[in-house]
C-alpha cells in the first residue's frame, strides 16, 4: 500500500478532482469526518466549500492549508467499502489529521480502487499542524496497515502511483472523456520545461495541444484546447476546450506545472539518465530504426518533427522512467535536431514509429475557426498570464531545436497566418 501526500493553496481544486470523478460515476465518498453537511447527505462543491470554509481560521501561517492525500493498495488486494473505510480513518489518526474536518473518496477509474482524503492541515489558530517527519511517519503507518490487514507489501512505489497513460482511440468513441484521462495523466505524471515538451509528450498518445489566444470585446483572452489524432498526426473530431476537461490541465495550471518542472529537473538532475542512454545509443545504433527501438527498449521514446521538405527541425525524448520530457538542445548541442537531421539524413526507411508532425498546414490556430469562442474562465484576468505565458513559448522555450524558416516556409507562413508553438 502506498500513500502520496500533497499539500496546497487551492481548496476548490482539490474537491473538484475528485468531484469530477463522482459525477462521471467513477467515484463515491465513502464517509466525511467533522463536516458541516446538508441534512439529506449530498455532497456537492459549494456545500462541502462552504463546510471548510466555515472552520478554515481567517488569519493563515501557512500558504498550504490544504491536504490531498491518495492511498493506494496493491493491485491484488481487493478490499470492501468499510475495510477501505477504516483504513482512511486509522491513517488520519495515526498520521495527526483524525481531529480535522476531511472528506474521504473511493476512486474506481481504474481496476485498482484506491481512496483520496482531502482536509483541513492547520489548527483553530491557522498554524499547520505538526508535519515533521510526515512522509517519513507515513511510510511507517502504511506498514502497519498492511500487517494489519493482510495486505501485499509497497513495491515499485513510483509505478504504483502514477496514472495510467492510454493513447487516444477516437474510434472507440467517448473522445472527450478518453482525451480527459490522457491530459491529466501527462501534465501531472510528467515533468516539461516548454509548451511544445508538453505538446510533443501529448502526441505521442494522439493528442494534439493548442495554444490559443485573441480578442473578444477588447479583452485579451488566452487557453488551450485539445484533439484527437490518429496515429499520422492528423486531428479527427470537434477540438474539446481545456475549460471542458477541467482546471488542472487548464493554460494556467500547465504554466504552474512547467515553471515547477524547472526547478524540479534541475534539482534532481532528472535529465542525466537520459542523457547517458541516448549517448549510447547514437554509438551503437546503425541507423533511425535502430537508434529508436534502443531507446524504447530503455523506457524512452523519440519524437521527431520534421517539415515538409522531409528536414529534421526538432527532436523530444520522453523518458517514461525519470517521468521527463526533454528537447534535444537541453541534453546537449551534440543532441541537437540538426545532428540527427545530419545523421539520418537521406534514410528512406521509415521507422516503426509514426513522426508526429507540427507543420504549419496541418496546425491551424482556433482563431481561423469561425465556431470557437472563448469561455468566461479564459477571458478574465489573461493579461498578466499571456505576458508570463510568452516567455516561456520564445526561443528558450523550444531549446533551439529548431533552423531559420526558408524564405519559401516564411511565405507559407504570412499566407497562412498561422503561429508554430514549440
Amino acid at each position: 500500500m502506498v500513500a502520496k501526500i500533497s499539500t496546497g493553496s487551492s481548496l476548490f481544486g482539490a474537491l473538484a478532482y475528485n468531484q469530477d470523478k463522482v459525477d462521471r460515476k467513477e467515484a463515491e465518498v465513502l464517509f466525511s469526518n467533522k463536516m458541516l453537511l446538508s441534512e439529506d447527505g449530498r455532497f456537492s462543491i459549494g456545500g462541502c466549500m462552504r463546510s471548510f470554509e466555515m472552520q478554515m481560521p481567517i488569519q493563515l501561517s501557512t500558504q498550504k492549508p490544504i491536504l490531498h492525500i491518495s492511498i493506494n493498495p496493491h493491485p491484488e488486494d481487493v478490499l470492501t467499502d468499510q475495510q477501505l473505510a477504516d483504513i482512511a480513518r486509522e491513517y488520519m489518526q495515526k498520521l495527526g489529521y483524525g481531529g480535522q474536518p476531511y472528506l474521504v473518496y473511493k476512486h474506481t477509474d481504474i481496476d485498482r480502487h484506491h481512496i483520496h482524503i482531502v482536509g483541513l492541515r492547520v489548527d483553530e489558530n491557522g498554524r499547520p499542524l505538526n508535519d515533521r517527519f510526515e512522509h517519513r511517519r507515513s511510510k511507517q503507518i502504511t506498514r502497519e496497515l498492511e500487517s494489519k490487514y493482510n495486505l501485499h507489501p509497497a513495491e515499485k512505489k513510483e509505478r504504483t502511483e502514477r496514472p495510467e497513460l492510454k493513447k487516444v482511440d477516437y474510434a472507440a468513441g467517448d473522445v472527450k472523456h478518453q482525451i480527459g484521462n490522457t491530459v491529466k495523466a501527462a501534465c501531472y505524471g510528467y515533468r516539461f520545461q516548454s509548451f511544445g515538451e508538453y505538446r510533443a509528450l501529448l502526441a505521442a498518445y494522439n493528442v494534439c495541444a493548442e495554444e490559443v489566444k485573441g480578442e473578444v470585446n477588447g479583452i485579451l483572452y488566452q487557453g488551450i484546447v485539445y484533439s484527437a489524432t490518429n496515429d499520422k498526426g492528423e486531428k479527427v473530431g470537434n477540438p474539446v476546450k481545456a475549460s471542458r476537461i477541467g482546471k488542472l490541465v487548464g493554460y494556467e495550471a500547465v504554466q504552474r506545472r512547467m515553471e515547477r518542472s524547472v526547478e524540479a529537473i534541475k534539482n534532481g538532475k532528472l535529465k542525466e539518465r537520459t542523457r547517458k542512454i541516448v549517448a549510447a545509443a547514437m554509438q551503437t545504433a546503425r541507423n533511425r530504426q535502430e537508434f529508436e527501438q534502443e531507446l524504447k527498449r530503455q523506457g524512452i521514446d523519440v519524437v521527431f518533427r520534421r517539415n515538409d521538405s522531409g528536414r529534421i527541425y526538432g527532436v523530444t525524448f520522453i523518458d517514461h522512467d525519470s517521468r521527463v520530457v526533454l528537447n534535444g538542445s537541453r541534453l546537449g548541442k551534440e543532441f541537437s535536431a540538426n545532428v540527427f537531421n545530419e545523421r539520418f539524413l537521406g534514410e528512406t526507411k521509415k521507422a516503426q514509429q509514426p513522426d508526429v508532425s507540427i507543420s504549419r498546414q496541418e496546425q491551424p490556430t482556433h482563431r481561423e475557426q469561425a465556431d470557437f469562442t472563448p469561455k468566461a474562465d479564459i477571458v478574465s484576468g489573461v493579461t498578466s498570464i499571456v505576458s508570463a505565458f510568452g516567455g516561456l513559448l520564445g526561443s528558450g522555450a523550444s531549446g533551439g531545436d529548431e533552423p531559420k524558416d526558408t524564405a519559401s516556409q516564411k511565405r507559407k507562413k504570412k499566407k497562412k497566418r498561422v503561429k508554430r508553438i514549440d
